[in-house]
């Protein structure tokens, strides 16, 4: 049979315009249909524009510690409108830069919504398309519970263009994005309380860093609750809102701000024409080569449910299409040692085992750790410390995780995933001469370990 596209990419996010462009440029005729945004959640309203917010809410810090080195700001102040408008320039520049990458490898651009119809068959605003293989890359989207008053509260998707900073901001999540915009609006001078039903934030991280991370997010002023949740939201006369707690406490704010997951983005796309399988979670099943149980559809990213990082979609859309279209160029994604950041103030980074998982798994584990005054604020008046922790393995030396909380760890943190991945041990870590005077010199010179 002839098909209209060898390839129908549906969600041009990372994963979808990696996997298209690459595809084009391997002679396939691909097609494209995005019916919000070129760049999907990460351009958009995810990592980019978070990460320019996260640079924005530092400059109080940056301006409080020049003070040490004999700077002063006389009546500088922060507007949130300025913030927000160079941002959304900066993002309608990168959607620029993602519909070049389609049309320039010759894939066929469809903004409108697309629809599933049969196995080789997408139907956009009434046209029906066939194509040999479909990929579904759609995303997800932000899950907030159903609570009375849900619909005062807002997620990420709005925060990124609120017109003004709230005074008062309750953030409901202990995740990356419930922390990370927990720093954001607290640097930018909004009184801001982080809610989280757990007993402590970012489960899965070490729990060296968990802790830390909180100690230094309280010195910072953030008011942190665990074990907290909200019941219900009510918009009170004056158009504040007020949030009744679970254990019957009041607190009123003027931005309830949840990130409390994110569910996949399958809405109106067809999938009841199928027997396509989701797992237990509304995620679709995929096989090692991210087909579903519909052979010709494909998935990768954040609906398949499995790391869900922007990086990680563009491993799995670049394998997607060499598997497809240049066979003798693939090679399968390996989701061992996969680096991360939190971007909070401060960052958080980390890359291999934690020392809880690296027990688990029946390692005989040495663990080093450093905390430490970075040199920068050393004559400044802040109280800041850093971790930099290691796990090795006590049997083959072998370094089984890095981690850290401090100034640049996403920095510092990718280089040493280098390292972890090609296996070092601790002695080549050893002999490894740092760059002095530096934070990151710190990971090859720790000596003693601090627990066994």
């Amino acid at each position: 049979m002839t098909y209209d596209f060898d390839l129908f990419v549906i969600g041009a996010g990372s994963g979808g315009v990696r996997a298209a462009r690459f595809s084009a440029s391997f002679g396939a005729r691909v097609a494209v249909a995005e019916s919000r945004y070129l760049g999907g959640t990460c351009v958009n309203v995810g990592c980019v524009p978070k990460k320019l917010l996260v640079f924005g809410a530092h400059y109080a810090e940056d301006f409080s510690e020049a003070e040490g080195y004999g700077w002063t700001f006389d009546g500088a102040s922060f507007d949130w409108s300025t913030l927000i408008a160079n941002k959304d320039r900066e993002i309608q520049r990168l959607n620029g830069i993602y519909r070049n990458l389609l049309v320039d490898n010759g894939v066929t651009l469809l903004q409108a919504h697309a629809r599933i119809v049969d196995a080789h068959t997408v139907e956009v605003e009434g046209k029906r398309y066939t194509a040999e293989h479909i990929l579904v890359a759609t995303g997800g989207w932000p899950f907030v519970p159903d609570i009375p008053g849900r619909e005062h509260a807002i997620t990420s998707n709005e925060a990124f263009h609120l017109e003004c900073l709230p005074r008062r901001v309750l953030v409901v999540g202990g995740g990356y994005i419930a922390v990370e915009f927990a720093s954001i609006f607290n640097g930018c001078g909004a009184q801001t309380s982080l809610l989280y039903r757990g007993e402590l934030f970012l489960r899965g991280f070490d729990d060296a860093l968990r802790d830390h991370l909180k100690d230094e997010l309280i010195k910072k002023g953030v008011d942190l609750q665990f074990k907290a949740d909200i019941a219900r939201i009510d918009r009170q006369a004056d158009g504040s809102l007020k949030a009744t707690l679970e254990d019957g406490r009041v607190m009123e704010a003027d931005c309830i701000f949840y990130a409390t997951g994110r569910r996949p983005m399958l809405d109106n796309l067809g999938l009841e024409n199928l027997d396509l399988a989701l797992d237990e979670r509304g995620f679709i099943k995929v096989d090692e080569h991210y087909r579903t149980s519909v052979p010709s559809i494909l998935a990768i990213g954040d609906v398949i449910g499995r790391v869900q990082l922007t990086p990680v979609a563009l491993a799995e859309g670049m394998a997607v299409s060499r598997r497809l279209f240049k066979p003798e160029q693939y090679r399968p994604v390996d989701y061992a040692h996969i680096p991360t950041a939190v971007f909070s103030l401060p960052n958080m980074a980390t890359v291999g085992l934690t020392e809880q998982q690296a027990r688990a798994e029946g390692h005989k584990v040495v663990v080093y750790e450093s905390r430490f005054r970075p040199m920068k604020l050393t004559i400044t008046k802040s109280l800041e410390r850093s971790l930099m922790k290691l796990v090795v393995d006590a049997e083959t030396d072998r370094v089984l995780g890095c981690h850290m909380v401090g100034p640049d760890a996403g920095e510092i943190m990718q280089g040493l995933a280098v390292a972890v991945k090609a296996g070092a041990t601790k002695q080549v870590f050893d002999e490894t001469i740092g760059i002095h005077p530096t934070a990151a010199e710190e990971f090859v010179t720790m000596r003693i370990p601090t627990a066994i």
